[in-house]
């Protein structure tokens, strides 16, 4: 497993812990609104950063995708 790939294991559970979410709403959630994609292609930027930003950041992004 690659490091990228590591990384999305990695969000899917802070997400899924900060949202008492279990780990197929997540899926369902990010598959629906592309956020694996987003992960996966944002990975140098994203893992520098923190857990909370990390959370704030798919949280927004979700928020912004199911209003378009």
């Amino acid at each position: 497993m690659d490091n990228a790939t590591k990384f999305l294991v990695y969000c899917i559970e802070i997400y899924k812990s900060a949202h008492n979410l279990n780990g197929k709403q997540v899926m369902q959630l990010f598959g629906k609104y592309g956020i694996h994609e987003y992960i996966l292609n944002c990975y140098n930027a994203l893992h520098t950063t923190g857990p909370e930003y990390i959370i704030e950041d798919i949280t927004g992004l979700i928020e912004e995708r199911k209003s378009q």
